[in-house]
């Protein structure tokens, strides 16, 4: 559909109910907080028609510096109506108007989850007056309501930090700005919103438009270019748009979308090498909403020598190095190895005992209770015990480096774009586009979850993927 097309189907703002709208609430989290003060004005050709404004009983505790700020405490809402005694009627009385507010992603989401618990679905069309005043006034880089009401020369309505005078007080800006903007201006900015409307009010819009729709890495930052997250995609538009999307139903994408300031993305040849990226990029950057492919202090694994009969602790060292025994699992402590490998002993009836996992001689106690099947007593041969284990570990077995040396993963982009990700011993080192390119590189420690992403990628087929050996 054309912009023209589909700017037709919205009436002028003169025709349309506009709601301005303000809440109370007991925090910050939509999906954990509640309302506890409501306040809307219904405005029709730039004059007030109706109000409509209700303390909340938000039926848990207000913090006191909530108390503190906004004056609402427990003994004010007590013996108000709960949200469900007056969702009916709040939804009617809103009618089909738009809902005016300022950072109004904040307002929206707790009326959208204050209705989802009553399992309704509440959607409205939107319009949030911060992202309007910074498209109005470019240069400035403040725009809350007390920066506007001084940058003005308003009156603030009181009570401030209470629904109807902060209400009272949007709507004083509003007609502020229609006796100094032209109404076909401004509307072009509430539509044009309209179409953005899912982006964070704090992020430049202009960088949706850039965006492209081929794979990739994607960087949200916060305050002073403090990393928040990395993710990767093979469509970079439409996974950055999704985040936007869901900040309803997530605490975390919520907070990610309040605190993004900036984004970045870098374009890669495909899905490898974005995870590649993505993990590396995690580790350098130790972003505040990433868990996950941060960078650990040290690997663990079972490592089994071929003449032995159990497997033996050892750090990331040996993850690296050639060895002529198995390598069974990548641990971040010795805690979380040991707990891996008690839970196996313990699911087949193996000696805990013979493992390692317990000294003395003798019957072991697992054996009494009929937990192991005695090669710590004779009932079973070690022999017949090491092979049941070394079964029982083969899911964790940790691949050897199938090649000599180096090697290039080649991955070609569907515009035939050529990029190699080298690797040596499940090492990333780096990117390329011309195999000449690749530059000398000392030893790199071996990480699990880049050694996780290539062997995914090596298990399945993947016509764009193909290995070239450099060390022959």
């Amino acid at each position: 559909m054309s912009s023209h097309s589909r700017e037709q189907t919205h009436p002028p703002l003169a025709d349309t109910p506009l709601i301005f709208i303000d809440l109370e609430t007991t925090g910050t989290r939509a999906t954990r907080d509640r309302i506890t003060e409501i306040a809307a004005l219904r405005v029709l050709d730039g004059q007030i028609v109706d109000r409509f404004e209700s303390l909340i009983d938000p039926g848990i505790d207000i913090p006191d510096r909530i108390a503190t700020l906004t004056g609402i405490d427990n003994a004010l809402v007590s013996g108000a109506p709960g949200f469900e005694d007056i969702a009916e009627r709040f939804e009617q009385w809103l009618g089909d108007g738009w809902l005016i507010a300022h950072n109004a992603r904040f307002d929206y989401s707790f009326l959208r989850n204050e209705f989802r618990r009553l399992g309704r679905e509440f959607r409205r069309r939107v319009v949030c007056t911060l992202k309007l005043s910074r498209a109005l006034d470019k240069s400035s880089h403040h725009h809350g309501l007390d920066t506007l009401l001084a940058r003005y020369q308003l009156e603030p309505h009181p009570p401030r930090h209470r629904a109807m005078g902060d209400t009272m007080t949007l709507f004083s800006v509003w007609q502020y700005w229609a006796r100094h903007h032209c109404v076909e201006k401004i509307e072009k900015l509430v539509l044009d919103q309209e179409r953005r409307r899912s982006l964070p009010a704090q992020l430049d819009p202009g960088l949706l438009d850039e965006l492209p729709s081929r794979p990739g890495v994607y960087l949200f930052y916060g305050h002073n270019r403090l990393p928040l997250y990395v993710g990767k995609s093979v469509n970079l538009r439409s996974r950055v748009l999704s985040h936007f999307n869901s900040d309803h139903r997530n605490d975390r994408e919520m907070k990610i979308c309040q605190q993004t300031r900036h984004l970045e993305w870098h374009e890669t040849a495909g899905d490898l090498g974005a995870q590649l990226l993505e993990a590396r990029l995690i580790k350098q950057l130790s972003p505040v909403y990433n868990r996950r492919l941060r960078r650990s202090a040290g690997l663990h694994t079972w490592y089994w020598p071929l003449d032995a009969q159990a497997p033996q602790l050892a750090g990331q060292k040996t993850l690296h190095e050639d060895v002529s025994g198995v390598r069974y699992g990548m641990f971040r402590s010795r805690k979380e190895a040991t707990r891996a490998l008690t839970s196996i002993v313990e699911q087949q009836r193996l000696c805990p005992r013979v493992m390692g996992l317990e000294r003395g001689k003798g019957r072991c106690f697992a054996y009494q209770i009929g937990r192991c099947a005695g090669a710590c007593c004779g009932q079973e041969s070690l022999e017949a015990h090491t092979q049941r284990a070394r079964e029982a570990l083969e899911g964790l077995r940790i691949r050897h480096w199938p090649w000599a040396g180096r090697v290039a993963f080649k991955e070609t982009a569907s515009d035939q774009e050529v990029v190699y990700h080298l690797v040596d011993h499940w090492c990333y080192l780096g990117s390329v586009e011309q195999l000449d390119q690749a530059p000398a590189v000392d030893e790199v420690a071996f990480d699990a979850d880049t050694y996780k992403i290539l062997t995914r990628f090596l298990t399945n087929d993947h016509e764009n993927i193909s290995v070239i050996p450099l060390d022959v």
